[in-house]
């Protein structure tokens, strides 16, 4: 297993999946192939975007006369004076990342990573994932790539994308269950602490921090809706809060949030059914009517659809997380 190192990259793109799968590591003895090595350009020190500097085992060169079982490519970004982040892209760690994936039997990337596969010409004809701030550039400088901002990963074979930094822990754990199987990486989850296992369909991140709006009268309507979920929530009645027509709401909500009223309202009442699952004991039917759903079947309808799992499972899994 090989994790591609190169100035600027991500910590945490770098050193999240080596721990997942040393805890693999510890769980069973099938796991001998999850040996880590850090490869680059040179064997020199490596300056993270954090200013943590890790050393590599191997260079690129070398690893090119090895078989690889799996090549991690982590990502870099930069900054402009407006806060815009754009993912980098050394073309010289792209041709190395081509060269090692010939000798690769799987191709994973990790965060804004996507757009190194995405130039070596790996995730062409392929639907892949990135964190969501770099999707339209990714989309952008890659027309032959399918990009999906909202999944926490996405696997196209042997190839499998992650999304948000973070998701890295998620895209390890799955790499692991696929190898492994769901027991080894429950165990690994439990010593991480961990949900066990987020779908690949789960969004990046929960609504109260995806959809932050720049103007105050729609931050206050999104207020609103959070705390009156149970209420029908008409995109009439929320019009008619802001004095503007249906229409011109569901403008605003695109421009604003990215998103329709309708698309808000249900993320929303996923995320706080999701939370009382995870932390009461409440009733599907409770569960239902305090978060606006109004019956269970379309409380089930909405996970399925947002979260590619029923609520009975979500809490299953879970706590089976917490177990132990």
């Amino acid at each position: 297993m090989v994790v591609v190192l190169f100035e600027g990259v991500d910590l945490l793109d770098v050193t999240g999946p080596p721990e997942v799968f040393s805890l693999a590591r510890r769980e069973t003895e099938d796991a001998a192939g999850y040996e880590v090595v850090l490869a680059a350009g040179t064997t020199d020190p490596v300056a993270t975007a954090a200013g943590v500097r890790v050393l590599p085992d191997a260079t690129f060169e070398a690893m090119c006369t090895r078989r690889i079982d799996t090549l991690i490519v982590p990502g870099a970004v930069e900054v402009d004076d407006r806060r815009r982040v754009r993912a980098l892209t050394d073309p010289a760690v792209v041709e190395w990342v081509r060269r090692l994936a010939e000798r690769t039997r799987r191709v994973t990337s990790v965060c804004v990573g996507a757009h190194i596969l995405a130039a070596a010409g790996l995730l062409d004809g392929k639907r892949a994932t990135t964190h969501w701030s770099t999707a339209r550039q990714l989309a952008d400088d890659h027309p032959a790539v399918e990009v999906d901002a909202d999944p926490i990963f996405v696997r196209e074979g042997d190839v499998w994308t992650g999304a948000g930094i973070s998701s890295c822990l998620d895209l390890s754990l799955a790499l692991v269950a696929d190898d492994l199987g769901e027991a080894v990486a429950l165990r690994v989850a439990r010593q991480l602490v961990m949900y066990l296992k987020r779908p690949s369909g789960q969004s990046q991140f929960s609504v109260p921090l995806e959809q932050v709006s720049t103007t105050r009268r729609v931050e206050e309507l999104r207020h609103h809706i959070m705390r009156n979920l149970a209420e029908p929530l008409t995109v009439a009645d929320l019009a008619a809060r802001l004095h503007v027509s249906d229409r011109q709401l569901t403008r605003i909500f695109k421009t604003e949030l990215g998103t329709t009223p309708h698309a808000y309202i249900e993320s929303a009442r996923v995320e706080a059914a999701r939370h009382r699952l995870e932390s009461t004991d409440a009733t599907l039917d409770r569960l239902a009517t305090t978060c606006g759903f109004g019956t269970v079947d379309t409380l089930v309808r909405a996970f399925r659809r947002r979260l590619d799992t029923t609520p009975t499972e979500y809490r299953r899994r879970f706590r089976t997380g917490l177990a132990g």
